[in-house]
């Protein structure tokens, strides 16, 4: 069975983890420009991506239509729920399934999915049901790391490169 689909948590694995406010209370986050070039490679090679996080921020939005995400459910306090859902409507099975995550409200999506990822500084709970322990940091480059792994597990190395070249 293949990886067909990627699930993404935002806060603590696309970015640092930090939230910051500016004085007008405009939210600031920052997203790794690695990460984004791997997430919009793997949908260029026909994969899938979906981003199911707890909050809600426009700027999350906004990088997903840059990277050419087409599933982003944000506010959501069931991941594993909402990720049953979408896999219905892409007749498709956990076993084909790559999640990353970082923090307890990922722990039941992480346990349901195929291969799960968790970058080097999440939570020890979360480590301890990982099939893989990224060594970077969320949003440092953790979601590179792991589609570079999947690319290779998935025998997509030429076709990846073929992309660039």
């Amino acid at each position: 069975m293949s990886i067909d689909l990627i699930v993404l948590d935002v806060d603590g694995t696309l970015t640092d983890g930090k939230i910051s406010y500016t004085q007008n209370g405009d939210e600031v986050k920052s997203f790794c420009v690695k990460d984004g070039l791997a997430i919009s490679s793997w949908i260029r090679l026909g994969r899938d991506v979906a981003i199911i996080t707890g909050r809600n921020s426009n700027i999350v939005d906004r990088r997903a239509k840059e990277l050419g995400i087409k599933y982003i459910y944000q506010g959501v306090d069931n991941k594993q729920e909402v990720l049953e859902r979408l896999l219905k409507e892409l007749e498709i099975t956990m076993e084909n399934v790559a999640s990353v995550g970082d923090d307890l409200n990922d722990l039941s999506m992480l346990k349901a999915s195929k291969r799960s990822f968790v970058p080097s500084n999440a939570s020890i709970h979360v480590k301890n049901i990982a099939s893989d322990i990224l060594n970077a940091q969320g949003g440092e480059g953790a979601i590179r790391e792991m589609l570079d792994s999947l690319i290779v597990d998935e025998g997509l190395e030429k076709e990846y490169l073929d992309l660039w070249s």
